[in-house]
This record gives C-alpha cells, structure tokens and sequence, in this order.
C-alpha cells in the first residue's frame, strides 16, 4: 500500500490509505478474474499494476474539486472508470458497457470495492443522458469516434479525457468541432492523455 500512494504521488495523484487498499484489492481482482474472463490480455496478465492501474491512475490528476459525475464509455473491465471511482470516492461515476459478462465484472467489482457512487450502466454508450461532468474513455475507439458519442453528455464545465495510445504519436488527435488539449503525465508508457472540450 505505501508503494502505491508513493507512485500514485509521482503522477500527481494524492491517495489516502483507505483508496490506496481499494485499489489494491481491485488489482487482486482484475489479476484473479479478469484474465480469465478475456477482459485484458493474457500477456498482461503479469503487468496489471503498471499496465493497466498505474496506467488508469494518471486521469485522476485530471478531476477537478468541481466534478460530481462521471462516466467511462465502453468500461470493459472498469478501466479507468473504477481506478477513477477508488481514488475519488465523492464522485460519482456510472460505468457504461454493452456487454453482459463484462457488465457482470463490473458489478461484481462494485459490490466487492464497496463503491456505493458507482452503478453499471448495461447498454450503449449513445443511450446515455448527462450531463457530466468528466467523460472518461481508454480503448474505446478512434477520438473522433469517441467525441461523436460523448459530444451530447458533459456540462457546459465538462470535457471527455481520452487515452490517446501509444500508436498515436505526440499530437493531439483531430477531432471536428471540438478543442484537443494533449496532456503529458510522468508516465507516458501508455499513450498521451488529451482533453476534449466543444470548441
């Protein structure tokens, strides 16, 4: 657990003891179950940490005291929806995944994190109504994809943070009617991380 608040501190990211076990346990179960149910490769089976939850970590920098929601488009296995939801437990996030098995992680995951600001929303992402605050996207699809489906949910405040992935280079991604802000994070392993507005 200290190792965890101490990497999470290098991102920028402050975790008190009670979020850092949080996210230890959903590591445990993202490393027990999540593998077995395909929700992340089998060759990252032995990276989950870094891969996936150090990873997911570095959005946490990018909530503001002022967001009360948020949602992840396509939760998969609630990256980085439930990373976001452990470490700030005043918000209020709803992770949206259209498929059943990896809607039933999720709520297994919930209930054992005890995450009482979290609820699983089993349908398409386009079926969702905002406004929120923060809009959350990793491995969901191309940004200008993404920014089509989330475009209708922030506020007027709101901004949709998007893992670019490490195949996307160093500039921010075109996006049509929307302000493209990339933001650099002490661990760029994954990709940048861009901020989306409506322009």
């Amino acid at each position: 657990m200290p190792d965890l608040i101490a990497e999470a501190a290098a991102l920028g990211v402050v975790l008190d003891a009670e979020a850092a076990a949080r996210l230890a346990d959903y590591e445990a179960l993202l490393a027990d179950r999540a593998v077995l149910l395909g929700l992340i490769a089998e060759g990252d089976a032995g990276r989950v940490h870094e891969r996936h939850l150090l990873d997911c970590l570095r959005a946490v920098a990018l909530v503001r005291p002022t967001d009360r929601t948020a949602v992840d488009l396509g939760s998969g296995a609630g990256l980085p929806g439930l990373v976001v939801a452990a470490a700030v437990p005043g918000l209020a996030v709803t992770l949206a995944e259209v498929r059943d098995r990896r809607a039933g992680f999720l709520e297994l995951a919930v209930e054992r994190l005890g995450l009482t600001s979290v609820r699983v929303h089993l349908g398409r992402a386009e079926d969702l109504r905002g406004p929120f605050d923060l809009c959350l996207a990793r491995a969901f699809r191309s940004a200008e994809e993404t920014w089509a489906i989330a475009a209708p949910l922030p506020g007027p405040a709101g901004r949709l943070v998007y893992f670019a992935g490490e195949g996307e280079g160093s500039e921010p991604p075109a996006v049509r009617g929307a302000a493209v802000e990339l933001v650099t994070t002490p661990l760029a392993r994954g990709g940048a991380l861009a901020i989306i507005t409506a322009s």
